[in-house]
């Protein structure tokens, strides 16, 4: 069961996040609660100790702490800065935290130039009939929760988490 859920919760969670970005520019918060509580409720059972759990918690709050800073400086929307705390967690401090951010850094990149290139010829694509959300044409912002959910698919079977549910199985 519990191997089941950290198959599960994390990727449905990151899917609903990055899908509801793209199609409404929002991320809902039950999403980020899920994946916390989680995250807690599924670390004890698949064997972290109370030293590891902290350590995964502290990975979140550092994440945390830098996407405050991003928000605080309108860089970085809040329920992208929930989001991307949220799945941290389920990280840890681990080397696999670190190619998350980096994924995450390289999959929004593409993301804001893909978008900025369809913004430059957004009357062409909304004259075509092309099925696109408009708001992805017309809002300054960038959905950045596809990049987070996308980063999250590549990174997510080197995690510590998914390391030990992929151990059982051997």
């Amino acid at each position: 069961m519990t191997e089941a859920a950290i198959f599960v919760v994390f990727p449905i969670c990151l899917a609903i996040a990055a899908l509801s970005d793209l199609l409404t520019m929002t991320i809902p918060n039950r999403v980020s609660a899920i994946l916390l509580a989680s995250f807690i409720l599924v670390a004890p059972l698949a064997g972290l100790t109370l030293t590891e759990i902290g350590l995964h918690l502290l990975a979140g709050l550092l994440v945390f702490g830098v996407c405050f800073m991003l928000f605080a400086a309108n860089v970085m929307g809040g329920g992208d800065a929930k989001l991307l705390t949220a799945s941290s967690v389920w990280f840890g401090m681990s080397a696999s935290l670190v190619s998350y951010l980096l994924y995450v850094s390289v999959f929004g990149g593409l993301l804001t130039l893909v978008l900025l290139s369809m913004r430059a010829r957004s009357n062409t694509i909304l004259a075509s009939g092309l099925p696109v959300p408009d708001h992805l044409l017309t809002e300054k912002k960038v959905p950045y929760g596809i990049a987070i959910g996308i980063a999250a698919f590549v990174a997510y079977p080197a995690s510590p988490l998914m390391q030990a549910a992929l151990a059982t199985f051997h």
